[in-house]
This record gives structure tokens, C-alpha cells and sequence, in this order.
């Protein structure tokens, strides 16, 4: 008797030590150790060789794979000309701002011959979000994926999807893009368009020089496949499809979404969608395109197309590029460069997976106007450097403040340190002046901002709604406005100036998708909400790089709350210094 009391004890001490031993397993925080190596590389597009910057030499960079919970750390050593950091687009960044990446924004840029370690955890996020630098123009090479798996022993709100295929859209230049970005900024001018978009790094079929090295994808019949579309293009939004195949799109910035099918995806710079695809068709190989949205009137743009190969593996060819023993691609229809109510359709099919916790009483009530300007010549300056429309410079803004970055601190070393002069806080909550945001007949004294580092307060754990509203000013656009730190619910959108007696009703307060980037539709408005729930100082900003540049952003700045886990951590032993 005693043998067999003595026998169920220790079974039963065994199975505790074993639960305990799995429970502390599954509370280890896995972390994944990189280093990112910044240099100059040939690469070879449209005929030509430049000296690109790369990271690893790679052209996309580095896929990162990681799961929900998972640290990363990774060592950035710049060996290249230019100074340069790198922002992990997407990632919360929970009390580790120093980590975020803009330049300027949360550190001094890395110089050349130096380095600096990224180090965060990446919490309560699956799905598709990715890198890039965040530094001058240098992200139209320096960019690759960072795809979040489920935790250990979960699995997808969906069918488990036979392969992950990341796909980059991106812009290639046949130049050095920085000095494209020097040239505008001297000029005074629009930049000049790129010369072809990509897809994982290639131009595809339709662009000379470039068929043999076409980006395949391949498949078999009766697969799915998990296709994590990131738009890494500078300055384009982009519509992507698929010949003769239906996609379902099941999560974007990496939140997960109520499925819904559709031919055509569009996706503005900085947003990522997750996309289900069945090899259901007739073995063959299938184009996959992508070209421009272009809601700007007027405006000069690449109307170019990339593509890529859906190539069944039991199809009658093999290899890339095009005329590979005579078999042609199928071609899919794309969407016309203008069509902004497939745009509409395509944003307004976005419902959270689940039940949103949408703050519902708001602290914090912003009304943000957003758009571009246009300043007078100064009178020192020769027509040469004057070159916009009519003898001008481009410029841009938010509320009528253009924002000027600063050059001998970052603004969160100025926040933390309590360093004066580098920033105000009296960044407006509406416009200076009430117009007709989307009218025809704008007062041109409204064309020219004041340009300032202002940036706006906010308490920690205070309930943040921010109107965001296209104007007419120089030309009405679709934006992209990418918030760093947070993701956020987009409550509604529409056309037209925003109304808040008739549009609230409008509002989705149920299940609306949570995002990091937002469209903000041309000639119209984007409504969204966030809790100030992470300390620091957060950027936000159009992701159409050449507005950022004129001055198309501002930021917050997050108070600690009480105790450690509502305070920033202390800045790291090697952030770089200005």
C-alpha cells in the first residue's frame, strides 16, 4: 500500500515538474540575433550596374522571421558612404522607442564606419510588417520582411497555408536615388519619377533587360499559398492582382481581418496585406502585376507594370521569363491608374477579425488637414533653385506647420534629457484657418505654411481621435499616413470635408480594422482612434517618401505613466550621437 501511495506521489511530483518545466519553456522570451551589414553592391536592372546600397548584399535585404513574443536584436554596421538607420515599420515598440529607427525622430543617425544594435520585443502582433532605412532616400534599396508566426503551438485563424511567400513592391531607379532626392530638394522641383517598379527586386517581363531574371513563384495544384504583399515603394501606391485567380485577404499590418475575396488589391507605401491564393486553375504560368494608383491630377508618374510568375509546377514550360520555350504568361486585367472606386471597394471591405476595443470616450479630439504647398521664391535665391510650379518650392504640411526635423539632437534624446530649444510643443489640434478643404477656389495665401519642429502633448494612457483631412491645396491626393508606434482603429472614411454631425454616424465602432498606415482618401477624410498607451515620441507622417522630405509630418509626444511598466526604458550605451 505504501509502495503504491509512494508510486501515484512522485507520478504525480513528475507531471507538476513537467507542467512547470513547459509553462517556464513557454514564458522564455526567444531571441533572434542578426546583423545587418550596410554597404555599397553592384547590382545590375534595366540594362545598367549602379553601386546600390544594400544590407548583406542583398537586394531585398534579409527576410526576418520571428514569432508573436519573440526578441530581436540586431546589429546594423554601417560600411557604406551615407549615414543611415533603420525603422521596423509596424513594431509597437512597447517602452522601446530608442529602437524605432527614424532619423532624427529617436536616435542621431548611425555615421559611416559605426554601428548601433536594435534590441525589442515584438508583442500581441501576427502577421506581415517589414524594414527599411529611414534615412534620406536610401529605403528604395535598403528594405526587406519581417514575417510574425503564431506563438509556438498556435496556429493561423485559417487554414494552414502550404508556404509563406513574401512579396516586395518596390521602385528602381536608374540612378543614384539619393542624389534624385538632393537634386528635388535644391531644385525646389518635383523629383523625378522612378524608372520601373519591382517585384522581390525584379522588374519582370515587360521592362528591357530584365525577363531573365523575373521573379517566380511556384506552386502545385491543390496548394494555398500565404502571398505577404508589402509595399516598399517610395512614392507609389500600387494595385497588385493575380491572372485568373481569386485572392482572400485575411490580415494587413500585421492585425488580422474577417476574410473577404477579391481580384485586386491596392496598397499605399508602408502597408502590408495578407493574402490567401489556391492553386485552382489550369496548371500554367500566370502573371502577377502590379502598377500605379495615381490619384494626384496632373501629376507626372510611372505607368509602368512589374511582374512576376505564378508558375504551376506540372505546367507545360520550365524557367523564367516570358518566352521560355514559347509559353507567355497569362496576363491578368489591372484596374485603370485612376480608379479610385476600386480603391474605395477594395478599403471599405476591412472589418476586424473580432470585436475591436475601440475607445468609445475620447480624451484627445484632433482635426488634422494634410496636403502640399507651395513657398515663394526666397529673394536670395536664384531661379535655378526655384523650380516648381510658377518660380516656387515645393513644400508640405500638417495643420499649416511644416515640419522641419532637427539636425544636433533626436527629438526623443531632447524629450528624455529635458534639452531645450530642440522642439516646442504647441503643434495645433485644427487647422489655423477653416476653409473648404476640397474645394476648387483655395485662397493662395493659405499655399505657403509656416515651418516649424512642433510637436503635440500627450498624457499617457489618454484616448486619441485624429481627423485626418485631405485639401485641394496645390493638388488633392490620396496620403498615406503612417503613424510610428502604435497601430490604430479607422473608424470611417470618406469624401468631401469631414462633417462631424452627419459623419459620425458613420462610424464603426464594432469591428474596424486596425492598421499602422492609413490611406487617406483623395479628397476626403480617414478617421482614426488609438489609446496613448506607449511613452515616447512617435512620428506621423505621408509614407510617400517625397512629401516627407517637404515637410508632410509631425509628432507626439507620449508621457511616462507611473511605474516601470508605463515608463520609457533608459536610452542604450550605444546610441549613436549627433
Amino acid at each position: 500500500m505504501e509502495i503504491a501511495k509512494s508510486l501515484v506521489y512522485f507520478i504525480s511530483l513528475a507531471v507538476v515538474l513537467l507542467l512547470i518545466t513547459s509553462m517556464a519553456e513557454a514564458n522564455v522570451v526567444k531571441a533572434h540575433h542578426h546583423e545587418f551589414i550596410i554597404q555599397a553592391t553592384k547590382v545590375k536592372r534595366l540594362c545598367e550596374t549602379h553601386n546600390s546600397i544594400t544590407v548583406n548584399g542583398m537586394f531585398p535585404g534579409p527576410t526576418l522571421v520571428v514569432n508573436n513574443g519573440d526578441t530581436l536584436v540586431v546589429k546594423v554596421v554601417n560600411r557604406a558612404r551615407y549615414n543611415v538607420t533603420i525603422h521596423w515599420h509596424g513594431v509597437r515598440q512597447m517602452r522601446t522607442g530608442w529602437a524605432d529607427g527614424p532619423e532624427f525622430v529617436t536616435q542621431c543617425p548611425i555615421r559611416p564606419g559605426s554601428s548601433y544594435t536594435y534590441r525589442f520585443t515584438i508583442q500581441g502582433q501576427e502577421g506581415t510588417l517589414w524594414w527599411h532605412a529611414h534615412s534620406s532616400w536610401l529605403r528604395a534599396t535598403v528594405y526587406g520582411s519581417l514575417l510574425v508566426l503564431p506563438p509556438a503551438g498556435s496556429s493561423y485563424p485559417f487554414p494552414n497555408p502550404h508556404r509563406n511567400v513574401p512579396l516586395l513592391l518596390g521602385e528602381w531607379w536608374d540612378a543614384n536615388p539619393v542624389d534624385v532626392l538632393r537634386k528635388s530638394i535644391r531644385t525646389g522641383g518635383a523629383p523625378s519619377n522612378s524608372d520601373a517598379y519591382t517585384i522581390n527586386g525584379q522588374p519582370g517581363d515587360l521592362y528591357k533587360c530584365s525577363s531573365r531574371d523575373t521573379t517566380i513563384v511556384p506552386i502545385n495544384v491543390g496548394e494555398t499559398i500565404l502571398l505577404r504583399v508589402i509595399n516598399s515603394a517610395l512614392n507609389q501606391p500600387l494595385f497588385f492582382t493575380v491572372a485568373n485567380h481569386k485572392l482572400t485577404v485575411v490580415g494587413a499590418d500585421a492585425s488580422y481581418l474577417k476574410p473577404f475575396t477579391t481580384n485586386v488589391i491596392v496598397l499605399g507605401p508602408g502597408q502590408t496585406t495578407d493574402v490567401l491564393i489556391k492553386g485552382d486553375q489550369p496548371p500554367n504560368r500566370y502573371y502577377m502585376a502590379a502598377r500605379a494608383y495615381q490619384s494626384a491630377q496632373n501629376a507626372p508618374f510611372g505607368n509602368t507594370t512589374t511582374t512576376a510568375v505564378l508558375q504551376y509546377k506540372t505546367a507545360p514550360c520550365c524557367g523564367g521569363g516570358s518566352a521560355k520555350n514559347g509559353i507567355k504568361p497569362v496576363m491578368p486585367l489591372l484596374p485603370s491608374y485612376n480608379d479610385t472606386n476600386t480603391v474605395t471597394r477594395f478599403s471599405q471591405s476591412f472589418r476586424s477579425l473580432r470585436r475591436a476595443e475601440v475607445p468609445t470616450v475620447i480624451d484627445e479630439n484632433l482635426f488634422v488637414t494634410i496636403g502640399l504647398g507651395l513657398d515663394n521664391c526666397p529673394k536670395n535665391f536664384r531661379s535655378r533653385r526655384c523650380q516648381g510650379p510658377n518660380g516656387t518650392r515645393f513644400t508640405a504640411s500638417m495643420n499649416n506647420v511644416s515640419f522641419a526635423l532637427p539636425s544636433n539632437y533626436s527629438l526623443l534624446q531632447a524629450h528624455h534629457h529635458g534639452i531645450p530649444g530642440v522642439f516646442t510643443t504647441d503643434f495645433p489640434a485644427k487647422p489655423p484657418v477653416k476653409f473648404d478643404y476640397t474645394g476648387n477656389n483655395i485662397s493662395r495665401s493659405l499655399y505657403q505654411p509656416d515651418r516649424g519642429t512642433k510637436l503635440y502633448k500627450l498624457k499617457y494612457g489618454s484616448r486619441v481621435q485624429i481627423v485626418l483631412q485631405d485639401t485641394g491645396i496645390v493638388t488633392p491626393e490620396n496620403h498615406p499616413i503612417h503613424l510610428h508606434g502604435y497601430d490604430f482603429y479607422i473608424v470611417a472614411e470618406g469624401f468631401g470635408n469631414f462633417n462631424p454631425k452627419k459623419d459620425t454616424a458613420k462610424f464603426n465602432l464594432e469591428d474596424p480594422p486596425l492598421r499602422n498606415t492609413v490611406g487617406v482618401p483623395v479628397n476626403g477624410w480617414a478617421v482614426i482612434r488609438f489609446v496613448a498607451d506607449n511613452p515616447g515620441v512617435w512620428i506621423m507622417h505621408c509614407h510617400l517618401d517625397v512629401h516627407i522630405s517637404w515637410g508632410l509630418a509631425m509628432a507626439f509626444v507620449v508621457e511616462n505613466g507611473k511605474g516601470v511598466l508605463q515608463t520609457m526604458e533608459q536610452p542604450p550605451p550605444d546610441l549613436p550621437v549627433c
